[in-house]
């Protein structure tokens, strides 16, 4: 494997599908958990949801290791070091900081908090894993952030809290360490194989929730446990395996922009499923990420030799 990702703008190589395909399911997956995170977040506590989640997310993958029939690829220490960076921050300390945001803050507002993340994805890249700063991804980066804080000052009247924000921004503080943790053992090891440790190690980090799982469980509606396991199935054990495919062919500070798209997303499905309206500004605001996303999928243009 190489770092180098697919070609996108003039037209897309057919073997870019497979990735493109894999990154829309992630963004969508991803979207979708914002919105569920906040209907289900009412009956359970931010560790027993985390826990819950990540608990089903490694069954799941689990059995999706098993049916690949793919050889377990012993990782080196310091593979087990950045997969246990990667467990730890991405799929533990994550989950619990932005479950516990989503009290205080609307599905909107923390998806746009969160997604400062793609920033930090591309300083960490840039500097540790030597992926550079090319212009159109740093011109992508900041039109795309800018669409995000467009999308904050359509949203700034919705009772932000202090709080809620400070936990948005260590869970993209952890998200951005994660990514850019996983992504040197990606170059050797399987990518499922990657993703089902991780969560695994997140779902042992949760563990001190485990009584209070139980417990809330017992007392929550059958359709909050029926979104528990919606969480640990899309979100987690199928879009962070679409995830780690898409990043282990591609640059992560370029990869990370994609989820620019996540908050305009999050924004249209809190509108269908809460009936949170979104103002005009945050729809312009959703149409700026876009763009950004689509400038920092450009090349550099290479000067065909003498």
């Amino acid at each position: 494997m190489t770092g180098r990702g697919p070609t996108y703008g003039r037209g897309v190589r057919p073997s870019a599908l497979p990735v493109l395909a894999a990154v829309a399911f992630t963004v969508l997956a991803w979207a979708s958990a914002f919105v569920a995170i906040r209907a289900v977040g009412a009956d359970l506590s931010p560790g027993a949801l985390a826990l819950g989640r990540l608990l089903v997310g490694t069954a799941v993958l689990a059995v999706l290791v098993a049916g690949a029939r793919r050889p377990w690829v012993a990782p080196t220490r310091r593979e087990w070091a950045l997969l246990a960076v990667c467990g730890v921050g991405w799929f533990g300390v994550y989950n619990v900081a932005l479950n516990a945001a989503e009290r205080y803050l609307d599905a909107g507002t923390t998806a746009m908090l969160v997604n400062v993340g793609p920033v930090l994805i591309a300083v960490l890249a840039g500097f540790w894993l030597g992926e550079g700063f090319p212009r159109w991804l740093v011109a992508g980066l900041a039109v795309a952030f800018g669409g995000v804080l467009l999308i904050g000052l359509a949203t700034r009247g919705a009772g932000t809290d202090v709080v809620g924000v400070l936990l948005c921004l260590a869970a993209a503080v952890t998200y951005a360490v994660g990514v850019v943790a996983q992504k040197p053992v990606l170059r050797r090891l399987p990518p499922l194989q990657v993703t089902a440790v991780a969560c695994a190690v997140g779902a042992l980090c949760c563990l001190p929730w485990a009584g209070a799982l139980v417990s809330e469980l017992g007392a929550a509606p059958s359709a909050s446990v029926a979104g528990l396991l919606y969480l640990g199935v899309v979100p987690t054990a199928l879009a962070f395996s679409t995830w780690a495919y898409s990043l282990a062919r591609t640059d992560a500070g370029r990869l990370g922009v994609t989820t620019h798209l996540v908050p305009p997303l999050v924004v249209l499905l809190g509108w269908l499923v809460l009936g949170e309206v979104p103002p005009a500004l945050a729809v312009l605001g959703g149409v700026v990420c876009l763009g950004g996303v689509a400038l920092s999928r450009r090349r550099e243009r290479v000067a065909a030799p003498a």
